[in-house]
């Protein structure tokens, strides 16, 4: 694994392309509507997985994730993973969380249900696969704080981890999507 740490940003990847043992494509989650969403559906696609928060200083990455996510939704699909893990910043519900970002950040890509995505009992089916080597391939790093970002490619791979530093529009982010 390649690590980075500049200026508070907190980059890894893995050294070579790492095959998942267990599958990208087996695993799923509720959406903050109350439907499943099968990633079954998302082969073929570039896919950004991120925990969010409303209530915390990098909430405003909503907008640049949406930005986005307009401009490349034939090619990506990102998934919000509203998470109260880090000093209670998402109080909300799942409905209050929905109505806050689309009202203010016009959010209209995918948001799971309210979820726990740091290591525990508890922790997201998702998360547990993000965070585990012997499920993703490669990566251990679970997210640091709130808006902490995975990117999987067409196949369903782990290729990288974004610390919340680092902007959705940041150039090493937009170079390691390469969309």
């Amino acid at each position: 694994m390649i690590g980075a740490k500049l200026k508070g940003k907190n980059i890894q990847e893995p050294v070579k392309k790492a095959e998942p043992p267990i599958s990208f494509y087996s695993l799923h989650a509720q959406l903050n509507s109350g439907s499943d969403f099968n990633f079954s559906q998302l082969k073929g696609k570039k896919v950004v997985l991120v925990n969010t928060a409303s209530n915390c200083g990098y909430t405003n990455q909503y907008e640049d994730l949406q930005k986005l996510y307009e401009t490349n939704k034939d090619q990506l699909t990102i998934i919000g993973f509203p998470a109260n893990d880090f000093k209670e910043q998402e109080k909300g519900s799942d409905e209050e969380i929905a109505q806050f970002c689309k009202v203010n950040y016009g959010v209209s890509f995918p948001l799971a249900k309210k979820a726990v995505v740091i290591p525990s009992p508890d922790q997201h089916i998702v998360y547990q696969w993000l965070t585990d080597p012997s499920k993703n391939g490669w990566c251990k790093e679970s997210p640091e704080w709130n808006f902490s970002k995975y990117i999987i490619d067409e196949e369903g791979r782990l290729t990288h981890y974004f610390g919340p530093a680092v902007s959705p529009l940041d150039n090493d982010f937009t170079k390691a999507l390469s969309l």
